[in-house]
């Protein structure tokens, strides 16, 4: 028989460990913070101080290490190797969160068709569905192929047991919640598990080379399901973003040790899955309405990509004593900084007003460079006057009501003048890096006021 691993009970909190279970931890009193581990430490002797002489490791040189740069695998979707950094690096592990049923399957299907066409052997792991549910899935979104190998198991060393016979190029655990670790008597889905069963993973990963994407549910604020740990062990954590209402999808990266952060991927949902959306800014702006007051345009940046966005706003009468500010894709702390400079600087009384700010798309755009939008915005509803047809604004604001320079401005003006618009506002400071827009007209301000003289 398999001799069982000890375990303790450890604190997630202060650290404090126990050979049994409690309710309330003696060493913080936190609730419910005790959770199951393995004991690691036979290699180790508390007692003497001293590792075992066959485990000492010996450090080289950084300046010794041979390296050649390896080749990244492509998925044949450029949005989702985008977001990954160009591409599959080898023995990295991936983490892919997102809501229930906003599709995270559908979109490893479809990742895993383009590695399979690419002559890439692909093992897909199931804990949720059979086999038969993974083939019908994959002939409606036309992703069947004889390189991808597809198993319905949920037992962790079964699974580590059939990489060495299968020897595939690519593995995909979904998802990794439903993962059961034998040594641990914990059930599936528990702290304990989803960590042992992440490292174990990534141990993996990391000796054979083979890369290995983990598909993780979220709890109801939006984090990934599990202990916050196994987000620090995995080289690439990925965020599916969108409402299952709307078409549109967002792939977003918040971690990437092969690439950037601030890239994001844009997908539509259609009956065939998922398709790319190569430029958003045509599709976030295909609707915006003609001459509409509290509607403007402006230019984020997401990475290296700059994307146009509406910044819709609507200054209301209110007949409760305090007033709402519903944001959706702001910073709800900057826009009542910035209605502040507004009331303070330019005369605005919006004290009493109910605010909503939107961005049409879903997109979140978090930076300062799009204040002259939110601005424009409110003030355009505010005066029920509309911007003028073929306007952008950018800058950001001051507490002074002063409009500063913002980061890539010229990148931000090609995409202005490709998309068709004829007049750009930026900071006074700004207007001499940007040159050979042609018939774009550009206007520097210094303040609010300059700004508001302009447009209205």
């Amino acid at each position: 028989m398999k001799k069982k691993t000890k375990s303790f009970y450890s604190c997630q909190s202060c650290g404090y460990q126990s050979p049994q279970w409690l309710g309330k931890c003696p060493g913080c009193g936190e609730w419910d913070c005790l959770v199951e581990e393995a004991d690691q430490s036979g290699g180790y002797d508390n007692r003497k101080g001293k590792a075992s002489l066959h485990q000492v490791l010996k450090p080289v040189p950084v300046n010794t290490v041979e390296f050649d740069h390896e080749a990244r695998m492509i998925t044949g979707l450029s949005e989702f190797d985008r977001v990954l950094g160009g591409g599959l690096v080898e023995g990295s592990l991936v983490l892919i969160g997102g809501d229930p049923g906003i599709g995270k399957s559908t979109l490893m299907l479809q990742a895993l068709n383009g590695l399979c066409q690419m002559g890439q052997k692909v093992l897909y792991v199931s804990g949720e569905e059979s086999v038969r549910q993974i083939k019908l899935r994959s002939e409606r979104l036309q992703t069947l192929s004889p390189r991808l190998f597809v198993v319905s198991e949920i037992d962790l060393e079964k699974i580590l047991a059939t990489i060495p016979v299968e020897k595939p190029d690519v593995l995909v655990i979904d998802s990794i919640q439903t993962m059961y670790n034998p040594e641990l008597s914990s059930a599936p889905g528990s702290v304990s598990q989803v960590r042992e069963s992440t490292l174990k993973l990534m141990v993996m990963a990391k000796r054979s080379g083979i890369p290995v994407f983990l598909i993780g549910h979220v709890t109801k604020d939006g984090a990934i399901a599990g202990p916050r740990v196994m987000e620090h062990m995995v080289d690439t954590v990925l965020y599916f973003e969108g409402d299952s209402n709307h078409v549109f999808r967002i792939l977003r990266a918040v971690k990437n040790r092969f690439g950037s952060t601030n890239e994001i991927g844009v997908f539509e949902m259609k009956d065939r899955g998922l398709s790319q959306v190569t430029n958003p800014s045509a599709v976030f702006l295909s609707e915006r309405p003609e001459k509409s007051p509290g509607s403007v345009v402006t230019a984020c940046m997401e990475g290296t990509r700059p994307i146009l966005v509406e910044i819709q706003g609507l200054a209301s009468s209110s007949n409760l004593g305090t007033p709402r500010r519903t944001v959706l894709g702001l910073d709800q702390n900057r826009v009542a900084l910035l209605v502040a400079v507004m009331e303070k600087k330019l005369g605005m009384q919006l004290t009493g007003l109910d605010i909503f700010m939107n961005v049409a798309g879903g997109v979140k755009v978090v930076e300062p460079a799009v204040d002259m939008a939110i601005v424009t915005a409110i003030a355009s509803s505010f005066l029920d006057r509309a911007v003028p047809d073929g306007l952008v604004v950018l800058g950001e604001i001051g507490l002074t009501g002063e409009v500063r320079a913002i980061s890539r401005i010229d990148v931000r003006a090609a995409e202005i003048k490709k998309m068709g618009f004829n007049h750009l506002i930026v900071p006074k400071s700004s207007v001499s890096a940007l040159k050979g827009l042609g018939d774009v007209r550009v206007t520097g301000v210094r303040n609010l006021s300059e700004a508001m003289e302009v447009i209205f």
